[in-house]
């Protein structure tokens, strides 16, 4: 730890075991970060943070158990204070406004420099947001789209299903979580989701979320 008197204590979760030895060899050969525990899992993920109590957790969003949006919301609904980087690869919007909406404190993608990343796990331990350039652009183009008239009347009403679909896809969920919070297969979210396009008249998720928001029926 050379000479340094407190490092930052990291708690670094991601289910891929190369991804995590690159992550923390960047982090650790800075000197003044030192990764405490590392978990494959959301259910770790939460059990060691509590454990540790570490400065910064470092979540992949997409992993088995809680993904890395569910566990930044359990961590902020127990009063966690520790800061929270989210670090994936996904730059879709409805990911992205999940995880700032969950309370993560910066968003970062796994294609940013290792240099970065160190800056923003040290952002966000010093209580600033930490977000990529390019999410930041979606972030902006999301914000100022809010403020467009409402979309034209569909031709025909979301059912109840659809709209539960469309809830749990602006969560950040993908078809196969979604299928399994609904218990339904990942075909029929699938096809839930191109009823849904064909109604709202979008081809893509983030089209229709933001279609959802700026129609009042998800809140941002």
């Amino acid at each position: 730890m050379g000479g340094n008197i407190q490092a930052i204590r990291v708690v670094l979760a991601d289910d891929h075991a190369v991804v995590r030895k690159g992550i923390r060899e960047f982090l650790e050969d800075e000197g003044d970060i030192a990764v405490v525990a590392e978990a494959p899992d959301g259910d770790s993920a939460l059990a060691l943070i509590h454990e540790h109590g570490p400065d910064v957790a470092v979540l992949d969003i997409q992993m088995p158990g809680p993904n890395g949006i569910e566990v930044t919301r359990s961590l902020r609904a127990a009063g966690s204070p520790v800061a929270i980087l989210i670090l994936t690869a996904y730059d879709d919007d409805p990911y992205v406004m999940a995880g700032i909406q969950a309370g993560a404190n910066g968003y970062v993608l796994k294609s940013a420099a290792p240099d970065e990343i160190v800056r923003a796990v040290r952002a966000v331990h010093e209580g600033q947001s930490a977000v990529d350039p390019a999410v930041a652009a979606k972030l902006m183009a999301y914000v100022s789209g809010q403020h467009k008239p409402p979309p034209p009347e569909m031709v025909e009403p979301l059912t109840d299903r659809e709209m539960e679909v469309l809830a749990l896809v602006a969560q950040g969920l993908t078809n196969r979580a979604i299928g399994h919070q609904l218990r339904i297969s990942d075909r029929t979210v699938q096809g839930h989701l191109a009823n849904v396009y064909g109604k709202l008249g979008v081809s893509s998720r983030t089209e229709a979320v933001m279609t959802a928001v700026k129609s009042g029926w998800i809140e941002a």
